[in-house]
């Protein structure tokens, strides 16, 4: 009766998917907190909606955060500039910058492999060519 009773231990313990039972629960944990953050931001939007009921809010929240207008009214954007009033290159629009001199630019070397075969050189020029499909 002892032997028989720790063979149907051991065979329990080895068969019982312990395993499988604890990736499950760790599965459910972390869909629950998944829940739970939903939940938050559920509850953060709602309380945002009650703050934006009237229409004067709602009018002020589309003006700061998405830059709409009225109709008949247009917005007009001011850049930041520098101390003396003027627009810095950097920040301003990237046409006002200076161009590059080309004796400046470092000279490429191509990393394909050209072959001197008559009939491949058509396409492998092709290939270089549209190398975007890659």
């Amino acid at each position: 009766m002892p032997l028989a009773l720790v063979t149907a231990v051991v065979m329990l313990a080895g068969w019982f998917p312990f395993k499988s039972l604890w990736h499950q629960q760790a599965q459910i944990d972390a869909t629950s907190a998944q829940i739970a953050a939903i939940q938050r931001q559920e509850q953060s939007l709602k309380n945002q909606e009650s703050t934006v009921d009237t229409k004067a809010a709602a009018t002020a929240l589309a003006r700061e955060q998405y830059q709409l207008v009225n109709p008949g009214q247009s917005l007009i954007q001011v850049l930041p500039g520098d101390s003396s009033g003027q627009v810095s290159a950097s920040s301003a629009d990237p046409g006002l910058q200076p161009l590059v001199a080309p004796s400046s630019m470092a000279p490429t070397t191509p990393t394909t492999k050209t072959t001197h075969h008559t009939t491949n050189h058509y396409f492998s020029r092709l290939v270089r060519t549209l190398e975007f499909w890659r």
